[in-house]
């Protein structure tokens, strides 16, 4: 890892095309360059855990393990309220593995079916994790959250995942019709990603002196 002067490569544990060109799009101009980790053919990770940071540790453990170099993780997800939470850790296999975000938005909406608004109310949620190498014993962790509601149909062909249904009051529009930079303003991962380069950057530079 190189110091606040120069390019810290990082590897990114994701196979998740989406994410790989959201967090690069919030990393850019920083000293902070991500490498995917199918660059370095790295297995998936088994998503064992049983909560974000959990599944995000194990993650970010073994695209380090594989790859010899530091690891950025996360694991996010869809809360909605009405159904206790779900479906949370396993949003992105919500409807069955392999199934899909098209799949995972419709089976979402048909729980949903028939509730009012208020009763709609749902999060995004973040969890960012880097770790210096797989053995590291105090991965940096972050977590941000995005409030808003599931809206009854689907709305714009922007983002990814459950972005168009998911409905921000700060916009009065879906997370898929923000533009690329207005979602990376208010998301779950932007928030957590800026808490993790400020984070990485204030260390950088205390290593620098």
């Amino acid at each position: 890892m190189s110091s606040a002067l120069g390019l810290t490569r990082i590897i990114l544990a994701t196979g998740n095309q989406g994410k790989v060109r959201e967090i690069g799009q919030l990393l850019s101009g920083t000293h902070l360059g991500v490498v995917p980790q199918s660059d370095f053919a790295v297995p998936e990770a088994d998503e064992v855990g049983l909560s974000f940071v959990e599944n995000a540790i194990l993650k970010a453990r073994n695209a380090a393990h594989h790859t010899g170099l530091p690891a950025i993780a996360d694991d996010s997800g869809l809360e909605v309220d009405a159904l206790n939470g779900a479906p949370g850790i396993y949003s992105a296999r919500y409807a069955g593995v392999g199934m899909g975000d098209a799949a995972n938005n419709r089976k979402l909406l048909a729980a949903l079916d028939g509730l009012a608004e208020a009763e709609r109310n749902a999060r995004f949620q973040c969890v960012m994790v880097y770790m210096r190498h797989a053995l590291d014993p105090t991965p940096l962790i972050c977590q941000g959250t995005w409030e808003g509601r599931i809206l009854p149909t689907v709305t714009g062909s922007g983002g990814f995942g459950y972005d168009p249904v998911f409905f921000v009051p700060t916009h009065g529009c879906s997370a898929a019709e923000l533009s690329d930079h207005d979602k990376n303003q208010l998301s779950h991962r932007g928030q957590a990603l800026r808490q993790l380069v400020a984070a990485l950057t204030h260390t950088a530079k205390k290593d620098a002196k």
